[in-house]
């Protein structure tokens, strides 16, 4: 193996490992969340651009069961989330970390699929790369 071929196959595994664990990380959230969560109506109180995304980020408050706010933005963002400025989403939170809250829709609840994609489809290259070398 030449060393590029090395430098890739480790970024690919690596990417792998990485998605892997953001994939496991938010799973067992959203499993706490379903067990002991809190639920909250939320609504989007703000729009944010991030640098290098087209589109906007939502930003979420509720108020926790001391009644604070709490704004947050969601895990999984896009044009098709429908999350458009005044709209009321559904919000669940652990009662002891209001700031890790997530939406409670289906699409927002399956965002962890995505890193487990990812997973397997950077470690299906560095398998790849491994058998043609």
């Amino acid at each position: 193996m030449t060393t590029r071929e090395v430098i890739g196959f480790v970024l690919a595994v690596s990417a792998s490992l990485l998605c892997l664990w953001g994939g496991v990380r938010e799973a067992r959230l959203q499993a706490r969340l379903r067990r002991y969560g809190v639920h909250a109506e939320g609504v989007v109180v703000d729009q944010k651009l991030a640098p290098a995304d087209d589109c906007l980020t939502p930003v979420i408050e509720f108020t926790d069961r001391q009644g604070r706010p709490v704004r947050f933005t969601p895990v999984a963002t896009g044009k098709r989330m429908g999350m458009d400025l005044g709209t009321h989403v559904p919000v669940v939170h652990l009662p002891e970390h209001p700031e890790n809250a997530r939406v409670s829709t289906r699409k927002h609840r399956r965002s962890h699929v995505g890193l487990f994609t990812g997973s397997v489809i950077f470690l299906g290259a560095a398998v790849w790369m491994w058998f043609t070398r």
